[in-house]
């Protein structure tokens, strides 16, 4: 197990109880992925999971859906293993960007959805931060970005999700 990944998600435990005031129980963070479930990702989607995330989601494979889950960071809870597959396939079939045309930042392809972009966490309004299996010539892979489902900017938030993290304990200080 990576130390750097246990060390995140202890900070982001304490961080989540501090913000939700909560017990780590009430977190509903589930066990850490797989070898298999990481493979299984992988083929679902086409793509080659950024190490980051996998050290990541060996720790904790997200957090159970219920209706209580409290959110992590901002105002994000993080997805399971299974519940990336679910989530991407839905996007897959769902999203309509008919009329839209996409706002790129640097190192981001000019699309509104990519399907190599793995939803990794939720604000639980249909908005996903995701990590980009597929970047610019100027962009790199597993780099964090925002989908929003009704806006059409997309931007990177951080090279990688553990930086992503960083930056979100660090402004909620």
């Amino acid at each position: 197990m990576n130390a750097a990944a246990s060390q995140l998600w202890q900070a982001i435990q304490q961080h989540a109880m501090n913000l939700n005031s909560c017990t780590v129980d009430q977190l509903n963070l589930i066990d850490g992925a797989t070898s298999e479930q990481f493979i299984q990702l992988e083929q679902k989607l086409g793509v080659t999971l950024p190490e980051p995330m996998k050290q990541l989601y060996s720790v904790h494979d997200g957090q159970e859906e219920t209706m209580e889950v409290q959110v992590l960071l901002r105002n994000l809870t993080f997805l399971s293993v299974e519940q990336m597959m679910e989530t991407w396939q839905f996007l897959q079939e769902e999203f309509d960007p008919d009329g839209w045309e996409p706002e790129a930042g640097k190192g981001v392809k000019p699309f509104l959805w990519n399907r190599r972009w793995i939803p990794l966490a939720t604000n639980g309004a249909g908005d996903y931060v995701c990590i980009d299996t597929d970047p610019a010539d100027d962009g790199v892979h597993g780099q964090v970005l925002y989908f929003w489902h009704d806006w059409e900017n997309r931007t990177v938030e951080a090279v990688d999700i553990f930086q992503f993290i960083e930056l979100c304990l660090q402004e909620e200080d």
